[in-house]
């Protein structure tokens, strides 16, 4: 989806803005992005800084949290709803939205779990821990999956 280098990776949100603050038609992930960003006005103004967005660092240690990691995330777990992967998110993203009553707030609950498995592999140097994943998403909706 994105470029592997950090100006790419943020030229595609900072386009996928400006055309829609242009009216312009949008490809589907473009399209993506912008309903992300519509739920974040916060990083509006990100956007119309272009330079100073491309060439900012985030800084975790500084208490900063990186905006695009975050609506990364965001995306990653709209794509795993839309295709039910790790099987079983889209029943645990439902279970959650009844009890939040809100897909933002969910989403917010299921990326916390997605940012620790992440941060896990990259740390452990190991692959992605689907069912670690999934069990965390389940404490998030407050249970515990069947068989587990």
């Amino acid at each position: 989806m994105f470029a592997n280098d950090r100006e790419s990776h943020r030229r595609t949100f900072i386009t996928a803005w400006e055309k829609a603050q242009a009216g312009q038609p949008l490809e589907p992930v473009e399209a993506q992005i912008v309903e992300v960003l519509h739920r974040h006005p916060e990083y509006h103004r990100l956007m119309a800084e272009t330079e100073k967005t491309l060439e900012r660092d985030y800084l975790p240690e500084q208490g900063e949290s990186n905006p695009f990691l975050h609506m990364g995330l965001h995306l990653a777990i709209l794509e795993q709803l839309s295709v039910d992967q790790p099987a079983g998110i889209r029943g645990l993203y439902s279970r959650l939205i009844q009890i939040t009553g809100d897909p933002h707030e969910t989403e917010h609950r299921i990326m916390e779990c997605l940012a620790e498995a992440l941060w896990t592999l990259q740390r452990n140097q190991t692959p992605f821990d689907a069912a670690g994943y999934l069990e965390c998403v389940e404490r998030a909706a407050g249970g515990s999956r069947p068989g587990h």
